[in-house]
């Protein structure tokens, strides 16, 4: 008797290990239907998509997936393009590679391809991952660039919009690998109602269906509850200056442990 799969979404800092155990990538292979699998691959983002396309197809054809197509949308016009459609409908996961969240904005945004793939993530029907560039476009506000700084500031992040799959996150990634903290605080003091998420490299937020956000991978994931911040001076000072922010609530998650989003609280292994 076979069941059906449970489907996720899985948000990865970069640099996921693609040789020895491959954790992350192996969850995502199951979490589309492992051996029954289809799975899209979307190298947008990156400058080299033809490679980086072959790359994880090798990997997930090594698993033993049933299918995989590389959807090397280049053009918007593609986002319409019959051929993708129909494999979007038919397949049981979706891959964003990374490179330049911006290009991958750029190519997908407000296309039907993407508003499909939107739709039956959310629906839980196909297992949707996205890797560094592919995490950051998660949210409906996302980190489109900027630095590592010594302090918060505005002039430290550029912002921009995602494509909208959580919208009720902000990302970083390769977090405290490239020393993004402050780069986070800085993009959370525009938008306190949003839950920050800073993900290390090899390391994934993996959500359930079931508001479950699941912690694997070798490093943590930092999570910003800006909800109940009771001041800030975002508004008051220049755009370099430093950014005073009061009552934030700050979780450091790593292997096993999971965050609730319904009551906003950690979890260990043992209460998940």
């Amino acid at each position: 008797m076979s069941f059906p799969t449970k489907t996720a979404i899985l948000i990865i800092g970069g640099a996921e290990d693609k040789v020895n155990g491959r954790e992350i990538l192996q969850t995502f292979w199951a979490r589309s239907g492992g051996s029954e699998a289809k799975i899209a691959i979307i190298p947008s983002a990156s400058r080299e998509p033809v490679l980086i396309g072959d790359r994880y197809q090798q990997i997930f054809d090594s698993m033993g997936t049933q299918l995989i197509k590389v959807l090397d949308i280049r053009d918007r016009a593609q986002g319409e393009d019959p051929y993708f459609q129909a494999f979007v409908e038919e397949c049981t996961g979706v891959f964003l590679t990374g490179g330049d969240q911006l290009r991958l904005c750029e190519l997908l945004a407000d296309t039907p391809l993407m508003h499909r793939i939107r739709q039956r993530a959310q629906q839980g029907e196909i297992s949707l991952a996205g890797t560094s560039a592919g995490a950051a476009v998660m949210g409906h506000h996302m980190i489109a660039g900027g630095s590592s700084g010594e302090w918060p500031n505005r002039s430290l992040v550029d912002m921009s919009l995602g494509l909208g799959i959580i919208p009720e996150i902000i990302v970083d990634q390769h977090f405290h690998n490239r020393n993004r903290m402050a780069r986070l605080l800085s993009a959370m003091s525009g938008h306190p109602e949003l839950l920050g998420l800073g993900i290390d490299e090899d390391t994934c937020a993996l959500f359930e269906q079931d508001g479950i956000v699941r912690v694997i991978g070798q490093g943590t994931v930092t999570f910003v509850d800006a909800r109940e911040m009771s001041y800030s001076n975002a508004g008051l000072v220049e755009a370099a200056n430093p950014l005073s922010l009061h009552n934030l609530r700050v979780h450091i998650l790593s292997q096993g442990d999971a965050y609730h989003l319904k009551y906003h609280r950690p979890m260990t292994q043992r209460e998940s």
